[in-house]
Formats: structure tokens, C-alpha cells, sequence
């Protein structure tokens, strides 16, 4: 613990610890929609479609900027949404195995790039493999203020179109009944989810930065039924998973911070998964128990109640 309160007086892990907790917040809000909508694949395939994009804006500018290779992944992820719908209309392919198809090949793509990177003797492409797994350390300052203005950004605009995010999620008809601009909308929470990503890969990686976006809402899931409690469940949990991830990632040697804030999410699921009052593992069994004995009760009333062979009618 004395540790960890000498690390937080250096500024700039404040700094660091506040841009992973507001990535983190972000992240678990705008995952909240995707895994309503049962997208969850989905934001794991532009996810690992993100990486070849941040490789082609480095090699096109040889500059480490987080701006740059937003819109290099929101290109390579549009490519990968476009890619996905076209192999799903046009052949008899189903969309989870168009995704898997999409997912490999972009990765596959993106490791190259990578690897190619790694040597062709650019000196500034130092720490670029730290996109893979996430390094929070490893951020500069343009970086940090970068994250925390855009993840402030994503928080306001699901704020913002909540009433319509939240009428999409549940009944994509209805909202176009409604008059809604359903594609305009299923395409703008798609680049939330590529902004969120690209943010969020120095500090949690490409690889693991989708679990960063379902986990906590399938974590909130559990504790309430209402839409809004979760959202805001899920932000809470996310940040809690940024922060933890990181700090201990800042107070340890060598470990990447996009594992440890998994694990840490994965910590708080399994929480949940246990105890959460309706829908937890022991509460179910309690449940159980409790009408267990409460059917085992009433057969015995039924049996006392019940006339005697040999009696009068």
C-alpha cells in the first residue's frame, strides 16, 4: 500500500491513472450497447481491424499520434463493416463466421505491417509494439490528454443519443418506425466502438481491448434490470478496470497494463457472476432452498388436511 501511495505522487501516473479510469468509463458505456444489440463480436473484429490501420497511418507519416491512427483504424474498420455485410449478402456464409473470416485476416494483416515496421530501421517506430498488449507507461503527455478528451467525447454523445441508442438496442423496427435514422445510427455507434478502440490500445492493446468493452456490461447485466443503472454499472466497472490495471501495471516491472486491467474486469464478472442479488450463482441457490422448503411445507399441509380412511363424510 506504501508503495503504491509513493507511486501516486508522481504527477504524471496521476495523469496516466486518470486517462486509463475515464478510458475505462468510456469503454464500459459505449460496450453496454453493443453487447444489447449482441454485437460483442463485432466489436472484437474492429478491434483487431484497428491494427492494420495504426500501421499504414505510421508508415504513411512515421509520427506515433493517437489522432493519426484514429482515422487510420476508422478506415480499416469501415473496410472490415463493409467487408463483413458484403461476404454475409452475398454468399451463404452466416455473419459469426464472416466475422471470424474479417478478424483473422485483418490481424493477420496487421502483424505483418508490424513485423515489417519492427524492420525496416525507422527509429521512431520504438514502443509500436506495445499497441499489441497495451503498456499505459509507455503514454506521453499529448498522448494522456488525447485519451481523456476523446473518452470524455464518447461518454457525452451516448448521453446525448441515450433515448436513441437505447430505443436501437431493443427494437431496431420500432426505431425506424419512429423515424429514426437507424443505419446512420448503427454506423455511429460502430465508430464509437473503432474511437474507443483506437483510443484505448496503447494503454489495453488491440488484442485484449474488446474484452475492455463487453466485459463490464455483462458485468452490470447482472446487478439491474434497467437500461440506465447498467450503463452507468458498466462505466463504473470499466473505470475500476482501467485504474486497477494500470496502477498495478505502473507499480510492477514489465507487465503490461492491458492484461492486468482484463483480469481486473474479469475479477469484477466473476463477482457479479457470484453475488449479485437476482441473478447470482447463491442467490439462485438460495432461491432454490427457499422453494424448496416452501413446496415441501405446503405438501405437508396437504397431507394433514386430508381425510382419514374410515372416517365420516
Amino acid at each position: 500500500m506504501e508503495a503504491w501511495l509513493d507511486i501516486l505522487k508522481d504527477p504524471n501516473v496521476r495523469w496516466i491513472l486518470a486517462a486509463s479510469t475515464l478510458l475505462g468509463l468510456g469503454s464500459g458505456v459505449i460496450g453496454s450497447f453493443a453487447y444489447l444489440r449482441k454485437q460483442s463480436l463485432m466489436g472484437d473484429a474492429l478491434a483487431h481491424a484497428a491494427l492494420p490501420g495504426v500501421c499504414i497511418a505510421f508508415m504513411l507519416t512515421g509520427v506515433k499520434s493517437i489522432l493519426l491512427f484514429i482515422v487510420g483504424a476508422a478506415i480499416s474498420g469501415l473496410i472490415a463493416t463493409f467487408g463483413i455485410g458484403a461476404i454475409t449478402r452475398n454468399s451463404r456464409i452466416k455473419q459469426d463466421t464472416a466475422l471470424a473470416i474479417v478478424l483473422s485476416a485483418f490481424f493477420g494483416l496487421g502483424i505483418v505491417l508490424l513485423t515489417h515496421i519492427q524492420h525496416s530501421g525507422v527509429g521512431n517506430q520504438s514502443g509500436l509494439d506495445k499497441f499489441l498488449f497495451g503498456q499505459a507507461a509507455s503514454m506521453v503527455y499529448a498522448d494522456v490528454v488525447t485519451m481523456t478528451i476523446i473518452s470524455l467525447i464518447l461518454v457525452a454523445a451516448c448521453a446525448l443519443l441515450f433515448k436513441e441508442f437505447k430505443v436501437l438496442s431493443f427494437d431496431s423496427g420500432f426505431a425506424k418506425g419512429l423515424g429514426y435514422p437507424v443505419a446512420f445510427l448503427d454506423q455511429l455507434l460502430m465508430f464509437f466502438i473503432v474511437v474507443a478502440v483506437v483510443v484505448g490500445i496503447q494503454a489495453v492493446g488491440v488484442v485484449l481491448m474488446s474484452a475492455l468493452l463487453i466485459t463490464p456490461a455483462v458485468s452490470a447485466r447482472y446487478w439491474t434490470h434497467h437500461l440506465g443503472i447498467m450503463v452507468v454499472l458498466a462505466g463504473i466497472f470499466g473505470a475500476f478496470s482501467g485504474f486497477a490495471g494500470t496502477l498495478i501495471s505502473t507499480s510492477a516491472n514489465n507487465l503490461p497494463s492491458g492484461p492486468l486491467s482484463v483480469l481486473s474486469a474479469t475479477a469484477i464478472f466473476l463477482v457479479s457472476v457470484f453475488l449479485s442479488p437476482k441473478r447470482g450463482l447463491l442467490a439462485k441457490v438460495f432461491i432454490r432452498k427457499q422453494a424448496k422448503k416452501q413446496l415441501e411445507k405446503d405438501i405437508a399441509t396437504m397431507r394433514s388436511l386430508k381425510p382419514q380412511r374410515g372416517t365420516s363424510q
